[in-house]
């Protein structure tokens, strides 16, 4: 265990500037994958049975029980739900639609907040990684061409296995944050459709059609 900073120490020197800058964007990768759990968790994005349940209550004309149901949550799908129940009774259908379009595109700027950063991740991370290899095989056979006849062929394959170690990091580090990126994607999507869902059930179903 103690040996273990010098060992990662000397891969990261071994790697050069590239894989030093790779291990810096992975530090930044798993900072943003642990505040977008963290974030997602506290916008609700798995929380969806009170919402329907609500919905459900405002579909069957129990308007009071409906809104009971809401107050208190703090969520994505509450917001856009209380939103349209409370618009539905006060404006025109079209006004009403417009301002819960509003509060929905909102909630899920939020929800979307960060996934520019993971895609960048995604992209560049092995990008870097070839980068790294590159500069990396060309002073291994600068080194070659120096030496001449005298030339050590360990030498030249210690030389291209540390210049291919930044590849792999950069993979490394793009995969989980390209798993990253579809998952929030995914989740996000899923929230929209659901607030989709509700505020068109509520609007179907407002006041002023019963």
């Amino acid at each position: 265990m103690t040996d273990l900073i010098p060992d990662l120490i000397e891969a990261l020197s071994r790697g050069g500037p590239a894989l030093m800058l790779i291990a810096a964007v992975s530090v930044v990768t798993l900072a943003l994958i642990l505040s977008k759990l963290w974030q997602m968790l506290r916008l609700g994005a798995w929380r969806r049975a009170s919402v329907e349940q609500a919905v459900t209550l405002w579909t069957a004309g129990d308007r009071d029980a409906a809104r009971a149901a809401l107050s208190g949550l703090r969520n994505m799908r509450a917001s856009v739900a209380r939103a349209a129940m409370a618009t539905t009774t006060r404006l025109t259908a079209t006004q009403a639609r417009e301002e819960t379009t509003r509060i929905a595109r909102a909630e899920l700027a939020q929800a979307r907040q960060g996934l520019r950063a993971l895609e960048l991740i995604a992209t560049i991370a092995p990008l870097l990684g070839l980068l790294g290899t590159v500069l990396g095989m060309i002073e291994a056979f600068q080194a070659l061409q120096e030496s001449g006849a005298r030339a050590d062929p360990a030498a030249l394959a210690g030389g291209i296995w540390e210049a291919l170690l930044t590849t792999a990091a950069g993979m490394a580090v793009a995969i989980p944050a390209g798993v990253a990126l579809a998952g929030f994607d995914g989740l996000a999507e899923r929230v929209q459709m659901d607030m989709e869902d509700a505020a068109t059930r509520i609007f179907l179903t407002g006041e002023d059609n019963v």
